[in-house]
């Protein structure tokens, strides 16, 4: 509920309950639970830990920090007032993360940032060295041709590699 009510508004509807008996278990028993309310947020948080859980740049800012300190992982223009398509752009985004992480299984060392640019579609990605460059070339344009034919206009990917993750605070 979103107003608190009266102590006696609470007790009259608890009552109500008690004699209809939706407050009733089905041995027969009659029961109330009641637990406090747990106004903390904790989505996308890092636990901490004993100072060996390795954390990148993205993943040691709390939420609220983006904009500020962190930047958007989908660039696109379709958030703006009297703009449509934002919910096609954000399942689109969220094809395009599950495409790459099955493509390059094991080798993504960060979080993918997807810009759209007018027609072109961007995809930014950080990759780890744990396949031959001949086979980062053939499955670079093997992503970019097929998610070019999947959604008609160009996709180009920007693909940087690094040795190791990098790492910017442990927990």
């Amino acid at each position: 509920m979103a107003a608190s009510l009266s102590s006696t508004a609470s007790v009259k509807l608890l009552s109500t309950l008690f004699r209809s008996g939706s407050l009733s278990s089905s041995s027969g028993s009659r029961a109330l639970h009641v637990t406090t309310v747990c106004c903390k947020n904790q989505a996308a948080r890092a636990r901490v830990g004993k100072g060996d859980n390795p954390l990148t740049y993205e993943r040691a800012l709390p939420p609220h920090q983006i904009g500020h300190r962190k930047g958007w992982l989908s660039q696109h223009t379709s958030n703006l007032r009297g703009q449509e398509g934002a919910a096609e752009r954000t399942i689109e985004d969220v094809f395009v993360r599950r495409f790459m992480f099955g493509t390059f299984h094991g080798c993504l060392a960060n979080e993918i940032v997807i810009k759209r640019r007018g027609n072109v579609l961007l995809v930014c990605a950080l990759m780890l060295q744990k396949l031959p460059p001949q086979k980062f070339y053939f499955l670079i344009g093997y992503s970019e041709s097929l998610l070019s034919h999947f959604y008609k206009c160009p996709v180009k990917l920007e693909v940087q590699t690094l040795q190791d993750k990098a790492v910017y605070k442990y927990l």
